[in-house]
């Protein structure tokens, strides 16, 4: 007989580890470009590198919030669940800091410049785009709001984050310029996680109903 291996649904028995853990990695982006800044150590550019690094995160977090769901269908893990809201928060969190270091960094609260870049620049406005669809889904990211919505509303409204996910990898390929190659990374790791949620869906359709 083959040994019995701890899978990685069985970190559930210590869930307040795991999300400590997730929590402490998840700000280290943070404190990184936080050192950077204090240690000049950004590059020419400090502001453009902040920028897009915070967007770049926030993209990375919603692409590992999208990646719970089929890991549990496909590899059985159970704990990715566990922490999925901890990181749809933070892909809100650095997303909200990039259009932050934008607003600011970029184009110093200057609204009527705001106004028009977004409507000038598609990147922009796709970008903005993106943001709203993340805000109802960071405010009713709690236990209350999923009893007052109940849950059918609540996983309705929780699906835009699949179109949010398809509106920040083309956010991120028009503002690229030159290198396509990681926007291009991203295209089909977010193509490959629709597709894996697809194919569920489709066996979860064509398998006959046992009462």
């Amino acid at each position: 007989m083959r040994p019995q291996l701890q899978t990685p649904a069985q970190w559930r028995l210590k869930p307040l580890w795991l999300k400590a853990l997730v929590f402490i990695s998840s700000a280290m982006p943070l404190g990184w470009y936080a050192f950077g800044i204090q240690a000049d150590s950004l590059g020419a550019n400090p502001i453009e590198a902040i920028t897009r690094g915070l967007g770049t995160w926030a993209l990375n977090f919603l692409l590992m919030t999208l990646a719970a769901t089929p890991l549990k269908h496909f590899a059985h893990w159970t704990w990715p669940l566990l922490i999925r809201r901890m990181l749809g928060l933070f892909a809100f969190f650095y997303a909200s800091l990039h259009l932050l270091s934008y607003l600011w960094f970029d184009q110093f609260f200057d609204w009527p410049s705001i106004i028009k870049d977004i409507f000038k620049r598609p990147f922009i406005t796709v970008g903005m785009a993106t943001f709203l669809l993340l805000c109802p889904l960071a405010m009713t990211s709690t236990d209350g709001a999923i009893r007052r919505l109940g849950l059918p509303r609540w996983k309705k409204l929780h699906r835009l984050v699949y179109l949010a996910g398809i509106l920040a990898v083309l956010h991120y390929f028009w503002m690229v310029k030159a290198d396509m190659r990681t926007p291009l990374m991203y295209a089909v790791g977010l193509t490959l996680l629709l597709g894996l949620r697809a194919v569920w869906l489709l066996h979860k359709h064509r398998r006959p109903n046992r009462q």
